[in-house]
């Protein structure tokens, strides 16, 4: 009995110990081994596939698909041309132009990654009523005013650290931005007329905000090469702004639109034009009751109010097409037409 006793006392312990562990003896084994790194592996690839599926997908986003505009990539190509003989007469320098990349940013991501010092400049499209941005780096701005002011060739632009830039520079980026934009309106000029106007100059990212930070914004970069000398220039054009022209943009070359073939139009006028129709000549037109209609038998008489110099309407269907004056020729009836009738209001007859 003692040793029985003994044994459920054991048994008793080990469950209050299982119990108070929160598990069995393989939990707690567990828990005293060290850890396994395969196992936090597997766990971290787990929580990395959760958080690429689903709503979490969506909410942690920062990419934008770019949509791509056939006609928006030819204008920056003709840009690209007109810009090459603009910079090369406004700086009398050989200018080698060439657009680098085209991509999709949110707006808020593209004003957080600009390399300052920089220039960036807010411009208006009037017919489009938003704003763009074109920002100049800073190696583009000391190029520029050393060209202009008379730097030697074959030496390189140089910034001082630190320092704001000046009015005379301010200046000569100011007067090529609206070179730009001159020729970039030029450029847009085949598809759709626009005027882009020069608003404002800006050093701070935080200053140039035309849109909100999550909306998306095309991105075109140009490096401009002045024999030695050179730097970027970034064009920022959100989707809003050219929302006005998108179904132009959408074009897959110049001059196409859409739902509409010439050539087939041009065949179905011919065709419908030598199509038969039948003319109902109208001597005259009677409202009666239903009743005396149902009472109408074989041999009742209608009394028309048409006489011999009467004019009649000839119709189409339902349309009146001519009207004129009945008369006889040889053994036949004829009419004389005399007026051609205007089509019905919102119809037309060609």
């Amino acid at each position: 009995m003692t040793a029985e006793r003994d044994e459920d006392a054991d048994e008793s312990i080990a469950a209050d110990w299982n119990e108070a562990s929160g598990g069995a003896p393989e939990a707690a084994a567990a828990a005293s081994a060290p850890p396994d790194p395969r196992a936090e592996e597997r766990k971290a690839a787990e929580q990395a596939r959760l958080a690429k599926s689903g709503i979490l997908a969506i909410v942690n986003s920062n990419d934008v698909s770019y949509e791509r505009l056939p006609m928006l990539e030819v204008v920056f190509d003709r840009l690209e041309r007109i810009l090459t003989t603009s910079v090369r007469n406004f700086t009398a320098e050989n200018v080698d132009i060439n657009l680098e990349n085209i991509t999709a940013q949110r707006f808020g991501d593209y004003l957080n990654s600009i390399s300052l010092p920089a220039m960036i400049s807010v411009f208006q499209a009037m017919e489009w009523e938003n704003a763009g941005l074109i920002t100049v780096d800073s190696s583009m701005i000391y190029s520029i005013v050393d060209v202009l002011l008379g730097g030697r060739r074959g030496t390189l632009a140089t910034r001082v650290e630190g320092r704001p830039f000046t009015t005379i520079e301010a200046s000569l980026i100011e007067r090529l931005t609206r070179l730009i934009l001159h020729d970039l309106g030029m450029a847009f000029a085949p598809i759709t007329p626009v005027h882009f106007c020069f608003e404002r100059m800006e050093t701070n990212p935080r200053f140039a905000a035309i849109a909100r930070p999550d909306n998306a914004c095309v991105i075109f970069k140009l490096r401009i090469d002045m024999q030695e000398r050179g730097g970027e220039i970034e064009f920022v054009i959100p989707y809003a702004t050219l929302e006005p022209v998108r179904d132009l943009l959408l074009q897959g070359f110049m001059g196409e639109k859409f739902g509409r073939d010439t050539i087939w139009e041009n065949h179905l006028a011919r065709e419908i034009l030598q199509t038969e129709v039948d003319l109902e000549a109208v001597l005259d037109e009677h409202t009666m009751l239903l009743r005396e209609v149902a009472g109408l038998e074989v041999g009742s008489v209608l009394p028309l109010n048409a006489r011999q110099d009467s004019r009649v309407r000839l119709r189409c269907g339902s349309v009146a097409m001519l009207e004129g004056r009945i008369g006889r020729i040889g053994d036949h009836l004829a009419i004389e037409v005399e007026e051609k009738l205007d089509p019905p209001e919102g119809g037309r007859r060609d």
